[in-house]
């Protein structure tokens, strides 16, 4: 088992206090609940609370699994709790304002945490935090590298023979995932998303990848069933002639990729078909061009969508009215991270962030076209790191 080193956990911490520090002077101390956020912080994903005072150690509270963490983690200092009780006892006082991850602690258990600690008013970190984790080290590079190797063999190399005629979504969806682990996958695809379950993600033949879905993106999935819209449909079976969509995530040891391929089964699509989706490939060149240190994404989102014609418009970015207002976001920990390729979003790329970047273009009965790939902010532009296929491999 190898442990996220400790001078990463330390550099990590360091960066965090100086963000709050800039962006809320007076702040004195933030508690962390999240398990993607304490295992940023702290090497192990346990149930417990960070507490991060300003001006001292941070300490890790963990109540299951104590001896877990102790194994797994190099954190400085970490101490056993049965209950917020324990915590409270070390503590003789605390600050007026208490700063949470606003976005992810549900009101009951803010409600059971400040009945042990009576602090008075709450302000939000998730900015402070996300920007921290917006910007890999190279420790957090390599692992993402190692993602994209896998991604890349998979769905460009090893997909093509798992397309048999009469295959059904959920079933490719099955043997893709088996694949996945066996290459290295860690098994799951995280999202922020509230409440947002997800499998692999969206696998579909024909016009599935543009059917409705709640998710916040391009593309749609049928699912197996109202209950469970996700992985693929066990009904919906492969026939000559369909365009296939999968789009989904793998990661290594917590960290994400993110890549979409597009297959041809059995026989070509229509000419139109493929000049909208090559028109996707050229919009990823030029958005993945200004991937530099010091571009902003509001202005790159501006500068594609000012160029695109009223007919391309009609179904870029989701089939009809169930378009998405981004062309690319931030990835790490999660899939859907800071920064993102839309509006708004005014805060200029640094080297060493991450994005996926997906134009895609859904067509009426054919489905969605398009890519997606993930890649590293340089001074020379993105680097991607999940591979170079320009997607619609003919499987013939």
């Amino acid at each position: 088992m190898d442990k996220v080193p400790l001078n990463e956990l330390k550099n990590r911490l360091k960066r965090f206090k100086m963000e709050m520090s800039v962006f809320n002077p007076d702040w004195e101390i933030a508690v962390i609940f999240s398990k993607i956020n304490l295992y940023y912080f702290t090497g192990t994903m346990q149930d417990g609370m960070l507490m991060i005072p300003r001006d001292d150690e941070a300490t890790f509270w963990v109540r299951r699994s104590y001896e877990r963490a102790l194994d797994e983690s190099s954190f400085g200092k970490i101490e056993h709790m049965n209950s917020f009780r324990d915590a409270a006892k070390s503590k003789n006082s605390i600050p007026d304002t208490v700063y949470l991850e606003t976005e992810t602690v549900p009101l009951a258990f803010y409600q059971r945490f400040q009945k042990h600690f009576p602090f008075k008013n709450f302000e939000p970190a998730d900015d402070s935090i996300a920007a921290v984790r917006a910007i890999k080290s190279e420790y957090e590079l390599q692992l993402m590298r190692k993602s994209g190797e896998i991604h890349q063999h998979v769905l460009e190399d090893i997909v093509p023979e798992l397309l048999i005629e009469g295959i059904s979504e959920a079933d490719l969806g099955a043997e893709l995932y088996k694949v996945m682990v066996k290459e290295g996958h860690h098994g799951i695809t995280r999202f922020g998303m509230f409440d947002t379950e997800m499998l692999l993600g969206h696998i579909g033949f024909g016009d599935s990848s543009i059917y409705p879905t709640y998710f916040d993106g391009a593309s749609g999935t049928r699912g197996l069933s109202p209950a469970v819209p996700l992985l693929g449909s066990r009904e919906r079976k492969l026939r000559i002639g369909d365009l296939v969509y999968i789009d989904i995530g793998c990661g290594v040891e917590g960290y994400n990729t993110d890549k979409t391929v597009t297959y041809m089964f059995g026989q070509s699509l229509p000419e139109y078909a493929i000049d909208f989706h090559n028109k996707c490939v050229e919009i990823q060149n030029e958005i993945t061009s200004m991937l530099k240190p010091g571009s902003i994404p509001s202005e790159i989102y501006r500068t594609i969508m000012n160029n695109l014609d009223d007919e391309f418009k009609k179904h870029f970015m989701g089939f009809g009215n169930r378009k998405v207002k981004f062309l690319g976001h931030g990835i790490g920990l999660l899939i859907d991270e800071l920064p993102v390729i839309a509006e708004k979003f005014d805060m200029a790329l640094q080297e060493g962030m991450v994005l996926a970047i997906e134009p895609k273009r859904g067509i009426k009965n054919i489905g969605m076209v398009g890519i997606e790939n993930t890649f590293i902010v340089t001074p020379s532009g993105g680097e991607c790191i999940t591979g170079h296929s320009k997607g619609l491999i003919p499987v013939f």
